[in-house]
């Protein structure tokens, strides 16, 4: 028997979205390397904000700053333990308001712990900017898109 996915009510898609990455732990950023490949990793956000918008932080020596610096578009997968997905398409951006960075520092304490301080040369920030957000039900089969609002 071929299983039934449960009903979406669509005027909750963002909700629903926002549910799947707070009961998913580590989602994976998809970049594309200097030779064209794909490249997926785990990766553990630092900010979720309402309208979409992914803060990732990462270290200056890993591969992805490079594979982001030549190739700025990204994707996120998150897959929830009901197997419920989203998939958030952007441009990650090295985030430089110092307000929004201080916040992000000040709330999450192994950035402190690990790096020491913001001007930290290691450190980077990156915002995912997002211009499309998608919601699968497990067994659905079929992404709903999720009205993007107006970011402030």
């Amino acid at each position: 028997m071929k299983p039934k996915p449960e009903p979406v009510d669509t005027s909750a898609l963002p909700e629903l979205a926002h549910a799947v990455i707070q009961n998913t732990k580590f989602p994976m950023l998809a970049t594309v390397d200097g030779e064209g490949h794909p490249r997926v990793r785990p990766v553990s956000p630092v900010r979720v904000d309402q309208d979409f918008t992914i803060f990732v932080a990462n270290l200056a020596s890993y591969h992805k700053t490079a594979e982001i610096k030549a190739h700025p578009e990204v994707e996120l997968a998150y897959l929830a333990p009901d197997h419920d997905q989203v998939r958030i398409s952007g441009t990650a951006i090295v985030e430089s308001d110092a307000r929004v960075i201080e916040e992000i520092w000040n709330s999450n304490p192994l950035l402190k712990q690990y790096l020491g301080s913001t001007d930290n040369p290691k450190f980077i920030l990156y915002r995912v900017d997002p211009n499309r957000v998608r919601f699968m039900r497990e067994w659905a089969l079929e992404y709903h898109e999720v009205e993007l609002g107006l970011r402030s």
